[in-house]
């Protein structure tokens, strides 16, 4: 009798750890990078990957780093992955810990033809109709994909219909996918900053603009502010020359911004790049704009030349499909935690 009177106390302390454990294992698909004391002053920035080619799983938890432990922002990333944590950038159908996106005070997305659930669009939504601030990169402009009769059909970024044609990225972000205007994977983009908006504080102290993802084609609506103009380069090296020809003239928007009344009534400060690839945020110049466009978006004062060294060492993987890291989880990303080499 003694002894089994023992193992109840036992078995009790033995369930309740593993009750205490199960919330912090369903914690491991999304990355919270509390704010360090700085000019963000713990504003709450979701950062969302979703892309299966531009390598956004690893891209956005680094700038996510940058925001949280040198500005002061309080940053929060997801990723297309389940409860075991392991990232799957093709499952177009994954978002974890969307109700992050309850609290968000902006958003930082780069996502491609995701085909969330309507609960989980529901969520972010909500956001966007908070008027919230959007710095969309990359395939943001074809950011989702919604088959049948999804509630949010009208998003598709191909929808041909009623006053939504073009989806989420034309009438939201200001452009939705139309073509690759460089060469894919062979000719890269640099870009030439808009003399009559240099003075824009969202470029404040960026310089030496490139990207090794290609310039994409785009017509930005009338509303737009284009800061940037895409060259296209006869390499994927910095040092390149420009091609000759009608590639580059004229040259395509972009980065360009809006302020658009959303149907809430509430105005959303948007930032659109079609620059955004892990290996384009190895660009000083890029994160930079990337980091003065938080700021901006929530009329913050921008920094004059803002610190975007690594917080934690930074070797993304070269962007294609099937390309990902395998069975690699978001735990990895955390802080403290240096992206490895591809392979490594």
């Amino acid at each position: 009798m003694k002894s089994h009177s023992l193992l109840h106390p036992l078995k009790a302390g033995l369930l309740s750890l593993f009750t205490l454990t199960m919330p912090l294992l369903a914690a491991d698909n999304f990355l919270h990078f509390p704010a360090k004391d700085g000019a963000g002053h713990g504003k709450k920035i979701v950062l969302i990957a979703g892309d299966d080619e531009y390598r956004s799983e690893e891209g956005l938890p680094m700038l996510g780093k940058i925001l949280s432990q040198k500005h002061g922002f309080d940053c929060t990333v997801l990723f297309p992955a389940g409860p075991d944590g392991i990232i799957k950038p093709a499952d177009h159908l994954l978002l974890s810990n969307p109700a992050a996106l309850d609290q968000a005070e902006g958003i930082i997305m780069l996502t491609r033809f995701r085909t969330w659930s309507a609960d989980d669009v529901k969520k972010f939504e909500a956001a966007y109709l908070r008027g919230v601030p959007i710095i969309a990169l990359r395939t943001s402009t074809h950011a989702f994909d919604f088959p049948g009769e999804h509630p949010y059909k009208k998003w598709t970024w191909n929808n041909g219909e009623g006053d939504w044609k073009g989806g989420f990225g034309k009438q939201v972000l200001g452009e939705t996918w139309v073509a690759h205007h460089g060469n894919h994977k062979q000719e890269g983009c640099r870009g030439v900053i808009v003399e009559a908006n240099k003075g824009n504080e969202i470029l404040n102290g960026v310089t030496d603009l490139f990207a090794d993802s290609d310039v994409y084609t785009a017509t930005v609506p009338p509303d737009a502010t284009v800061l940037v103009l895409g060259e296209v380069t006869d390499s994927l090296k910095p040092d390149s020359k420009p091609v000759a020809g009608p590639k580059n003239n004229p040259l395509q928007p972009i980065v360009w911004t809006r302020e658009r009344k959303n149907e809430a009534g509430k105005v959303n400060r948007i930032l659109t790049t079609t620059m955004g690839a892990a290996t384009d945020l190895q660009n000083e110049g890029l994160r930079r704009l990337l980091v003065n466009s938080v700021f901006w978006g929530l009329k913050l004062p921008v920094p004059a030349k803002a610190d975007v060294g690594y917080v934690d060492p930074y070797a993304p993987s070269m962007y294609g499909f099937d390309s990902e890291r395998k069975n690699f989880k978001v735990s990895e990303l955390d802080l403290g935690k240096a992206l490895p080499p591809p392979g490594k």
